[in-house]
């Protein structure tokens, strides 16, 4: 197991390279001056050159990137252009909520789609198995924003049960900051739960066409221990794929419902770092969406070899 760790964080550093590559070339080649966006046309050219020339926006594209790169092996993520804040204060702010709001997400959508999944694969072609089928075609084709919205009238404006918008710290406040986030979890929360339910029916289905399921029936085993005990391990190994891969989404992509839900998180914080052209900001927050992307994917590749120990031993 330790050298499938270490093999994939090997595996790690060209794939950063690559990320902050083609992020400083995209940003870059996007209309528009965060010079000109931080003053107005009536500003001076000289002060706007000056500006730039201190912000090293003057200096050619790869030698900027080389500074950059030189700073980030030091562990400085530079400084923004707007408010000159060190980027990594200004993520480290934003990325508790964000990581609040994910792990509630996730808990939400396992909590939905594993007793969905396995009841519509026991219970195949009934109206039960039907009923979880129209969850999960809702959950995919549902737009975040429309599902928030609806939640929104329902739960904030009509029942009044939820906070609608703001963000409150759970660690402080406790249950009121658990009611800020339930809204744009369960929004979050039910999408990633269609996918699961989808993905474990499927792997359910047919972990149970396997010969050690019909040796465990054949022992006298009960439905539900032979689905406990032999077929759920054997059917998580895709489920844990789809869920590696939703985390890192989940952290660094829910900028509609961050911006709907008015939470100060990190995909909030990158919209508006891009809208500003702050070269600084957006590069951070990308690789930090990266490293998340490879971090879950490395618990993934752990999980795996707990799982399934022909794994482990290959």
């Amino acid at each position: 197991m330790g050298r499938l760790v270490l093999r994939r964080l090997g595996a790690t550093v060209p794939v950063l390279i690559l990320v902050t590559a083609g992020v400083f070339a995209l940003l870059h080649l996007t209309p528009g001056d965060p010079i000109d966006v931080m003053m107005a046309e009536s500003v001076d050219a000289t002060v706007k050159e000056n500006l730039r020339r201190e912000l090293g926006l003057d200096r050619p594209l790869y030698v900027q990137y080389a500074a950059w790169m030189g700073r980030l092996l030091r562990g400085d993520l530079g400084r923004s252009i707007r408010n000159g804040e060190p980027v990594i204060e200004s993520v480290s702010r934003r990325l508790r909520p964000s990581l609040e709001l994910a792990l509630l997400a996730m808990t939400v959508s396992l909590v939905i789609a594993v007793p969905v999944g396995l009841l519509c694969a026991v219970r195949r072609n009934t109206p039960i198995d039907r009923a979880g089928a129209t969850f999960a075609v809702f959950g995919i084709c549902m737009p975040n924003f429309l599902l928030a919205l609806l939640l929104i009238f329902f739960f904030g404006v009509t029942l009044r049960w939820l906070p609608v918008s703001g963000y409150t710290d759970p660690l402080a406040e406790g249950w009121n900051g658990l009611r800020s986030l339930v809204l744009p979890a369960v929004t979050l929360g039910l999408a990633l739960a269609a996918v699961v339910t989808r993905t474990l029916r499927s792997s359910v289905l047919e972990a149970l066409t396997e010969d050690y399921v019909r040796t465990a029936r054949a022992k006298g085993l009960s439905e539900w221990r032979v689905i406990r005990a032999h077929v759920l391990k054997n059917a998580l190994i895709p489920v844990v794929t789809v869920l590696g891969l939703q985390l890192g989404t989940l952290i660094g992509g829910a900028v509609i419902t961050e911006y709907v839900f008015a939470l100060p998180g990190v995909g909030r914080l990158v919209v508006d770092a891009v809208f500003a052209r702050d070269y600084p900001l957006v590069q951070g927050v990308v690789l930090l969406i990266a490293v998340g992307f490879i971090l879950s994917n490395l618990v993934v590749d752990v999980l795996y070899g707990w799982i399934d120990p022909r794994i482990r031993s290959r």
